[in-house]
C-alpha cells in the first residue's frame, strides 16, 4: 500500500495531536488528584438504618484527628441535612443512596461523586477556607431534584 506524501504528513500530525491531548489530559487529572470512583463497598439499600455507618448520619471524629462524614442520598435530600466541620482537616466523605441514582458534588472543590443505591462511594478532602460550601445533586433523580442541595459550613478551630 502506498500513502501520498499528504496523507503521511496528516497521519503524522493525527498521532502527535493525540499524544499530545492524552497527555495533558491525563497529567492534568494527576494534577488535579482526580482519582477513579470509588463503589467497591456494598450496602443493602433498603437496610441502611441499621448499617454502620449510615445508621447514624453526620459527622464522626475518627480516632486519627481526621473526620468522617455519613451521608444518604434520597428523593430530593441529604441527611443530615446541615454539616460542619473544621479547616484545615481531612474530611472522609462516606455516601451512598436509599432509592435512585444521585450525585454529591461540593461546589468549588474536586469532590463530585455519583451516588448508586446498594455502593457506597468515598471522597476525601481538606477544605482549607472556613465557610460555606454547598454541595448539590448533578444527577437528575426526579421532579423534585432541583430542591436537592445542602450546606457544609467549615469553621475555624
Amino acid at each position: 500500500m502506498h500513502l501520498h506524501k499528504y496523507e503521511k504528513i496528516w497521519l503524522t500530525f493525527g498521532f502527535a495531536a493525540l499524544i499530545i491531548f492524552l497527555s495533558v489530559v491525563g497529567v492534568s487529572a494527576f494534577h488535579q488528584g482526580h482519582t477513579p470512583a470509588g463503589g467497591l463497598q456494598k450496602v443493602d439499600p433498603d437496610n441502611l438504618e441499621s448499617t454502620p455507618p449510615f445508621d447514624k448520619p453526620g459527622v464522626h471524629e475518627k480516632e486519627d484527628g481526621s473526620y468522617e462524614v455519613a451521608v444518604v442520598a434520597e428523593a430530593f435530600g441529604y441527611t443530615p441535612g446541615e454539616i460542619q466541620v473544621p479547616a484545615g482537616e481531612k474530611v472522609t466523605f462516606k455516601v451512598t443512596s436509599k432509592d435512585v441514582t444521585h450525585s454529591f458534588s461540593i461546589v468549588d472543590t474536586n469532590v463530585n461523586m455519583m451516588v448508586v443505591p446498594g455502593q457506597v462511594n468515598e471522597k476525601t478532602h481538606v477544605f482549607r477556607d472556613p465557610g460555606k460550601y454547598l454541595i448539590v445533586c448533578n444527577e437528575y433523580c426526579g421532579s423534585g431534584h432541583h430542591f436537592m442541595s445542602m450546606e457544609i459550613e467549615v469553621v475555624d478551630q
